[in-house]
């Protein structure tokens, strides 16, 4: 059994609870994961996209299993730029992409009074974030359409032993256009367990 997660616009504060798009809540030492990227013999680094973060005691009542962490807050950022309209420093070519360019990250508690919000504005001070979404949770089927998280590996052959931590694919809501493909994030049964998020790899298919 997979878990569906729905997204769609709200007026709530989301502060510290499941989002996509918008900014993160983090600790106060966690940093914001950024790719190292050079463009015309120039080497900078470049921050990532923040896809979402997930209170995961929104995920307990549908992870029977216990494969996830039930409390604390799961952090999706990946280089996926390109694939929601904007222009991209690097190229995410279709297969496994290079490491750095995906970065899940846990807090193992989530303390209303020491996070806070990591905004990532331009020159001018504005927002370069998309609007917030809020995101609910739903069990589902591992071959249901939609954005999901555990569902079985479609490459058992390529990655043994994984499973699909989540699975992207084109959506009118979030603005994905991976086309006729879809981005899996993967991690390995073993990882998974012990919370080796570094582990994960995300595959373009």
């Amino acid at each position: 059994m997979a878990i569906r997660l729905t997204m769609a616009k709200t007026e709530r504060i989301l502060f510290c609870g499941s989002k996509w798009w918008g900014d993160p809540d983090m600790p106060e030492n966690m940093q914001y994961p950024t790719m190292t990227v050079t463009e015309d013999g120039e080497t900078f680094d470049y921050p990532l996209t923040f896809l979402c973060q997930i209170n995961c005691e929104d995920i307990a009542p549908f992870d029977k299993e216990d494969r996830l962490p039930h409390e604390g807050m799961l952090y999706f950022f990946a280089a996926v730029d390109d694939y929601i309209g904007y222009e991209s420093p690097v190229e995410n070519c279709r297969g496994e992409w290079p490491k750095g360019r995906l970065v899940v990250k846990y807090a193992k508690a989530i303390n209303f009074e020491t996070f806070q919000t990591c905004m990532l504005v331009g020159d001018e001070d504005e927002q370069l974030t998309e609007p917030e979404l809020e995101i609910t949770f739903s069990g589902c089927a591992d071959n249901d359409p939609g954005i999901k998280m555990l569902c079985t590996c479609s490459d058992p052959e390529h990655y043994p032993e994984h499973q699909t931590l989540m699975h992207l694919e084109s959506d009118a809501v979030t603005g994905f256009d991976f086309g006729e493909g879809s981005l899996d994030i993967l991690i390995k049964d073993s990882d998974l367990k012990f919370g080796n998020w570094k582990k994960t790899k995300a595959c373009l298919k």
